[in-house]
């Protein structure tokens, strides 16, 4: 793969992983009773709990996307800008 396409491949898998992250949350906005009854019954959890677990989980996979993502992503453009200097 050239090294060239890595900066366009990292920005459209970060635009797909945040697509993902958003129809989640919206899913889990709209859908949450029916959620938290499907997950009660296989865990012994309470709404807040359940809440909880759910912005964790959202949260922990927004940071991955900007680890593994974006900052390789803005790196790239910064290493590919700065070598024309």
């Amino acid at each position: 793969m050239d090294t060239a396409l890595w900066p366009s491949f990292l920005m459209w898998c970060a635009v797909f992983n945040y697509g993902l992250l958003l129809l989640g949350f919206a899913a889990f906005v709209m859908f949450h009773e029916p959620m938290y009854r499907l997950h009660s019954r296989w865990f012994r959890l309470s709404a807040a709990r359940f809440d909880a677990t759910a912005y964790l989980l959202f949260g922990l996979y927004k940071i991955a996307i900007w680890m593994f993502l974006i900052v390789p992503y803005l790196v790239l453009c910064f290493v590919r800008y700065t070598a024309y200097f």
